[in-house]
């Protein structure tokens, strides 16, 4: 068999690109304003040199249509929709200064504008390459093994179940499992992790992730355009498009603002020449001032700007938030629902304890119920299954199964009617009543925090098993963390036994424990927090709690690498399974929430200055150009220090 590092990794297995661009294409930013200045400096040159008219002119004429070209354009489109936006008021207030005569002062209004505009762009393209980047980082081909031969193909030719090799230091072309070898995995683009994930044949990996310096051969689970990466990459582009709630508020006051701009510049222009108190010149100049002070550009742009940035920044460390609604609502959350099982704990359990009654033995108790934990995907079946065949017992073929759902399941092994759930669930009806004996032993388990499955075969009870599911170990850290983050209550909601539930309660420090719950009854505890704290957020695995989820105010999945249920049902998807996330996830949208009020405070505070100062004349176009336009770069800057962000 070919070894998995028989050869030096090939450059285009990597996935990068080493072309730089060129000084042009890395300025290109730059070209609008350079341009439009020195067509400016040339045209005022002239002019001051006493040159012909028709020189100078054809010099600010090129100023014009170089800054102008692009708010032409926009403004225009809206003002075909009967919209007046802020590119409409800046070309205005520039062929307006041109036609009184101060043809240099609306040319530095246009320069000035485009200066402001590219710089905002410039910002701005930080956080959305920070989003771009990480479609960026899959390669683009793989080396796929077929028939014992390697050979390096696209990524997108990779089917499902197909083999990859991943040699060390390559990152890894698809999403998978591991068949072969051994190695760490820095998959921190992904899911955040700040240390490399050991990773073993059967565990899942990730296109995109790095490899360390183990050779792995890895079978592809997902197509190239599935892959996880993939799909936060979409997701988290799409959440730029969702607006936030403060947003719309601004969109709508917008709306409303700019035409009684546009009715107060008409007004300044007119009025007080008509009862002598300026000249025509000095009232036009003074409402072309005015219309460049009050334009809301930094307003527009408070808002965007900070979810961009924090959508961007939260994606970086494994936490996918899809949307700006969902962003502000989340720093709005001050109580938690939170399920048990995969959520709290580590949602690994193990047998530990197998309890056997009558003539049966331990081998007949794990034969019995992995047979019927077979049909089922459960986490604790999955355990089951795993106990038995770590013993050497295979599971029986079962038929006719029953799933109850909240009692346990049942099937027909053999000639046997068998029977799984808690001791509650044996309640004479649905299944043998539970003698004293079988809840006596259930409950001394059940103290010690195990969760408990009986197994009655017919209406005889064969014995039953404890399995145990730790608390996650960060799981105490990250709910202090949460309280200092203004959350008043951890509510833990499971539909496992309540003696376990309390055990792993105390353990890790709820506030309150609600168990032995049907899932209609997660939704109305989730209503009832609502009702005394306010806004809720409901953490789960996004599958078994996807109705409480929907019902609260977010919706946030724990563990979503992968899962595509939670990627597409969640508010916020946690992309590894770090409590502490929680934490930075509220944290960050707290600080965007705060980033958000200082930059509309900052926009309308110098849109209110330079609307007394320009209707009062007391201060010149340039200077109120170059306020208005710092104001916006500020707003922009300003919301960019999220990228950056750390928990406390």
């Amino acid at each position: 068999m070919t070894s998995i590092t028989s050869a030096p990794a090939s450059p285009s297995a990597v996935a990068s690109d080493n072309t730089s661009p060129s000084f042009w294409a890395r300025f290109a930013w730059l070209h609008v304003p350079v341009v439009s200045a020195v067509a400016l400096a040339i045209g005022f040159t002239l002019e001051k040199l006493g040159l012909p008219q028709w020189l100078w002119l054809i010099a600010y004429g090129v100023c014009f249509v170089v800054a102008g070209w692009h708010p032409i354009i926009e403004g225009g489109r809206q003002l075909l929709r009967v919209r007046l936006d802020i590119d409409f008021l800046m070309i205005v207030a520039a062929l307006g200064a041109a036609a009184i005569g101060e043809v240099a002062e609306g040319g530095l209004l246009l320069v000035l504008f485009a200066i402001g505009h590219a710089l905002e762009d410039h910002a701005m393209g930080q956080a959305r390459n920070a989003i771009a980047a990480l479609g960026k980082i899959a390669p683009r081909t793989a080396r796929l093994r077929r028939d014992g031969i390697d050979r390096e193909v696209p990524v997108e030719e990779l089917a499902v179940g197909d083999l990859v090799v991943v040699r060390p230091g390559e990152r890894l072309p698809a999403d998978g499992s591991v068949t072969e070898g051994e190695s760490d995995v820095d998959q921190s683009p992904i899911t955040g992790d700040s240390a490399p994930v050991a990773k073993q044949p059967g565990d899942q990996v990730f296109a995109g992730t790095l490899n360390g310096d183990g050779g792995l051969l890895v079978g592809v689970r997902k197509l190239a355009s599935e892959s996880t990466m993939a799909r936060m990459a979409r997701l988290v582009a799409e959440a730029e498009g969702q607006k936030a709630p403060t947003q719309r508020l601004a969109e709508k006051f917008t709306r409303v603002y700019v035409p009684a701009v546009v009715v107060a510049t008409i007004a300044v222009a007119i009025v007080p020449p008509r009862l002598g108190w300026l000249t025509t010149h000095e009232a036009l100049l003074r409402a072309m001032t005015l219309l460049v002070g009050a334009s809301p550009c930094a307003l527009a742009l408070s808002t965007p700007a900070a979810i961009l940035a924090a959508v961007a920044r939260a994606a970086r460390q494994g936490v996918l938030i899809k949307g700006g609604a969902h962003l502000e609502r989340l720093g709005t959350v001050r109580a938690l629902a939170m399920d048990k099982t995969g959520t709290i704990t580590t949602g690994k359990p193990s047998v530990t304890d197998v309890v056997v009654f009558a003539n049966s033995s331990e081998s007949e108790v794990l034969e019995l119920a992995a047979s019927v934990e077979a049909l089922s995907t459960h986490p604790l079946a999955k355990a089951v299954v795993d106990a038995a065949k770590k013993r050497s017992i295979e599971p029986l073929l079962a038929t006719a199964p029953e799933q109850r759902q909240g009692k346990g399941i049942a099937a027909r092994v053999g000639s046997r009617r068998v029977t799984l759930g808690s001791a509650r669930a044996f309640d004479g009806v649905h299944a043998p009543k539970a003698t004293a004996a079988v809840l006596a032993e259930a409950a001394k388990l059940e103290d010690q925090a195990r969760t408990v499955i009986v197994v009655a075969a017919d209406n005889a009870f064969v014995g039953m098993l404890g399995l145990l599911d730790r608390p996650r170990p960060e799981a105490k850290e990250a709910f202090v963390a949460l309280r200092s983050l203004g959350i008043r209550c951890v509510a833990m909601l499971t539909g496992d036994n309540k003696r376990v539930a309390e055990a792993i309660g105390r353990e890790v420090g709820v506030d309150q424990i609600d168990a032995e719950l049907m899932p209609e009854r997660k939704i109305e505890l989730v209503r009832a927090l609502m009702r005394k704290y306010g806004a809720v957020a409901m953490v789960g695995d996004g599958v078994n709690d996807a109705p409480a989820m929907a019902t609260a105010d977010v919706g946030i999945a724990m563990g979503a690498g992968g899962t595509d249920v939670a990627l597409e049902a969640a508010d916020v998807a946690l992309m590894n399974d770090d409590l502490r996330k929680l934490a930075f996830a509220i944290g960050l949208s707290h600080a965007a929430r705060r980033i958000i009020y200082q930059n509309v405070s900052i926009a309308m505070g110098v849109v209110l200055l330079l609307i007394v100062l320009a209707s009062l004349g007391k201060v010149p176009m340039p200077i109120a150009v170059i306020m208005h336009e710092g104001s916006t770069v500020v707003v922009v800057l300003n919301a960019l220090r999220l990228l950056r962000y750390k928990t406390s």
